[in-house]
């Protein structure tokens, strides 16, 4: 989850939202044809945020501003799913939007996470931005803890796949042509052989059953590398696993 503790100045934008806009502007010819409300996109480079993103683009009710990622300053890769930032960027620009990159140390307290993201919305409410887009699918706590810290930013959460059946949801993801590899797993419910598997058929036939199809109880981590919404697929390949606390990690590394 992209916005789950974990400094990054507007400056880290990898294209600027007036830009972004303008572009969406001139290449539709019909700038009624936009959505009026801008939000931005809580964004781990994984499925349940990808997914997130494809659904608010498919309803067109909200015009995306801004993909915002939390990374670890110190690995210099997204926080948790521990995907390189090279990737990242490679990622948002297929996307086609822009990335604000919020930087947090590894020992990151919630407090220092919060001053950090609340830089963040700060740089958003000063263009009149309020919303911000999860793919959160059923934890109510990290729901409810997302909903009270923004409400202190005057802020609101949007949660296009709020309550959707995991089972459902992930092979909708697979079935729409997303191609996502695991890049985490929670040693204590998975072994080191499913980390850099693709999230596939197969996959989800291999799962215990106690895991839930889409690891939201955090029994693993994505990094989605293809789908309709990417203009080109990402290309990378596979690295070595390495053990963190009670995680395997598998190294994603890009590929010109």
């Amino acid at each position: 989850m992209a916005f789950a503790r974990r400094d990054a100045p507007a400056g880290r934008a990898q294209r600027s939202v007036f830009e972004f806009l303008m572009e969406v502007i001139e290449t539709s010819g019909d700038a009624s044809e936009i959505a009026n409300e801008a939000a931005l996109m809580s964004w781990s480079g994984g499925k349940d945020s990808c997914f997130a993103l494809y659904e608010i683009q498919r309803r067109r009710d909200y015009r995306v501003a801004a993909l915002l990622t939390t990374l670890t300053r110190d690995y210099d890769r997204i926080s948790m799913h521990g995907v390189r930032r090279e990737l990242l960027e490679q990622q948002a620009t297929s996307i086609g939007l822009p990335l604000h990159q919020v930087l947090i140390s590894k020992d990151a307290t919630n407090e220092e996470y919060e001053m950090r993201m609340g830089e963040a919305f700060s740089v958003y409410r000063e263009q009149g931005i309020g919303s911000i887009v999860f793919g959160d699918l059923f934890l109510e706590d990290i729901r409810n803890y997302r909903e009270v810290f923004l409400a202190r930013h005057n802020m609101r959460g949007l949660f296009p796949v709020w309550n959707r059946d995991t089972t459902s949801f992930i092979k909708e993801f697979i079935e729409l042509g997303f191609k996502a590899v695991v890049t985490c797993v929670d040693s204590k419910v998975l072994d080191q052989s499913f980390a850099g598997r693709m999230i596939d058929r197969e996959f989800l036939s291999a799962l215990p059953g106690d895991v839930d199809p889409c690891g939201e109880n955090g029994e693993f981590h994505s990094f989605v590398v293809d789908g309709p919404i990417f203009a080109e697929p990402l290309r990378f390949s596979r690295g070595e696993t390495v053990s963190r606390e009670s995680f395997w990690f598998r190294d994603l590394l890009p590929r010109v």
